[in-house]
């Protein structure tokens, strides 16, 4: 088509012409040995957007010569789910391999239109590839979770953007016709933010804004001037759902009020799902505000329940008041770098023995092995606390939490210098 999308056109068809993904269908790796020994199994691709999710599924259906089949989650329902299954079913012959079924934004589908999928999935009538933007833990029911592998895809790195970029002007059939010359990249990089579409869209746009030039050069100047001239509508689907969300967080952790409001209205103007800014706001509470105040936890969650309740419009005026309510909390990642520090440990030292006088004994043969001998029960002491080591010997003496200097958390240190001495000065 004369008027196809740059990124359409570019759109790879088979594994040797698919860009990234490397540690997924690299030689040797993973997903790229399944692929090469003719069956896959039911799986989720995760990743943000532009990075090859829709594209993948394609070339293995090709690979594979598989029927394909594709569902998008917001246009379909149970019924068209059904429908799909029974073409498949149908149209299958013996010791064929089994059609593949798409599913885009499988995590836009309800608890009733997963579950449709259950017995076809199981019973390998299809094999599943569905794409999700989202947490699949969250978004996907559990039963259906547990009969899919789940492969995490990766923003583009800039090497792979620029194998992109380099590929599109000396193999796409349009931009191989014109003079067009790569003074500079840095711009165009920053602005893909590893989005394999969203670089060859801001290419395209260059491009065409320099139609019936004798020669195209693309520099950073350039590429900011077009793009501050055609803004990209909010795209919750993709594009700038991501660069948003970021900005509305960082505002939030900045102690912006007014920033954070104006990035919640292009969300809620933009038709972002309520939930998912609900979400995000969750854990601001507990990464960005935690010990400082933990009242915004509170509020946080309260605010995701009531969204639930009350739905939409009047859900904005709840987003508006807890952003600000966190917005203004002060700031402490405390408990966010304490967890971090431990699973740091835990990497560092392995599976550590419990000690015996902290495990449980619930038989005789666990008493007669000193399990729980010598524990000293906090509550028969006074204020309910005495001393006792509760760390593998190993690790005795190591901190995890550091207290911030606030006002909340300032009481917490002083509580564990009264208890503990000097291992909390």
């Amino acid at each position: 088509m004369a008027n196809q999308p740059l990124a359409e056109r570019m759109r790879p068809k088979t594994l040797d012409d698919y860009i990234g993904q490397k540690h997924l269908v690299g030689e040797g790796a993973v997903l790229r040995k399944m692929i090469d020994a003719g069956r896959v199994p039911s799986f989720i691709l995760w990743g943000p957007p532009g990075v090859g999710k829709t594209t993948l599924a394609q070339i293995i259906a090709h690979r594979l010569e598989a029927p394909f089949y594709t569902l998008s989650a917001i246009s379909s329902g149970v019924k068209d789910v059904r429908e799909v299954i029974d073409k498949a079913k149908n149209g299958r012959f013996f010791n064929a391999v089994s059609p593949i079924l798409f599913i885009d934004e499988i995590h836009r589908f309800s608890k009733s239109q997963q579950d449709s999928l259950l017995g076809a999935v199981e019973t390998g009538v299809v094999t599943l590839i569905g794409a999700t933007t989202e947490n699949p833990s969250f978004e996907v029911i559990r039963p259906l979770l547990s009969r899919c592998q789940v492969y995490v895809l990766k923003s583009l790195d800039k090497e792979d953007l620029l194998e992109l970029l380099h590929k599109a002007l000396a193999g796409d059939r349009v931009l191989k016709e014109k003079n067009i010359h790569v003074a500079e990249t840095d711009s165009i990089l920053r602005y893909s933010g590893g989005d394999a579409r969203k670089l060859l869209n801001i290419l395209d746009l260059v491009v065409n804004a320099e139609e019936g030039s004798a020669a195209i050069e693309i520099n950073d100047a350039k590429v900011i001037e077009r793009l501050q001239e055609n803004p990209a509508a909010y795209d919750k689907g993709g594009e700038m759902h991501y660069d948003i969300i970021s900005a509305f967080i960082k505002s939030i952790r900045g102690s912006d009020p007014d920033a954070a409001l104006y990035w919640l209205a292009r969300m809620v103007a933009g038709g972002e799902d309520p939930e998912f800014i609900a979400r995000r706001l969750l854990i601001a509470a507990a990464e960005d505000i935690g010990l400082a105040n933990p009242n915004a936890l509170l509020l946080a969650n309260a605010c995701f329940e009531a969204l639930r309740k009350i739905g939409w419009p009047e859900g904005r005026i709840l987003l508006a008041e807890t952003t600000v309510y966190l917005a203004t909390s002060p700031k402490s990642n405390s408990a966010y770098k304490a967890i971090e520090t431990a699973l740091g440990c835990v990497n560092q030292t392995g599976n550590l023995p419990v000690p015996l006088h902290l495990r449980n004994a619930p038989t005789k043969l666990m008493k007669e092995l000193d399990y729980g001998k010598d524990y000293k029960y906090a509550h028969d002491y006074e204020n309910n606390f005495v001393k006792q080591d509760f760390m593998p010997p190993e690790l005795i003496g190591q901190r995890m939490w550091i207290g911030q200097p606030n006002p909340a958390e300032s009481k917490l240190i002083e509580q564990m210098k009264r208890l503990w001495g000097d291992r909390y000065s």
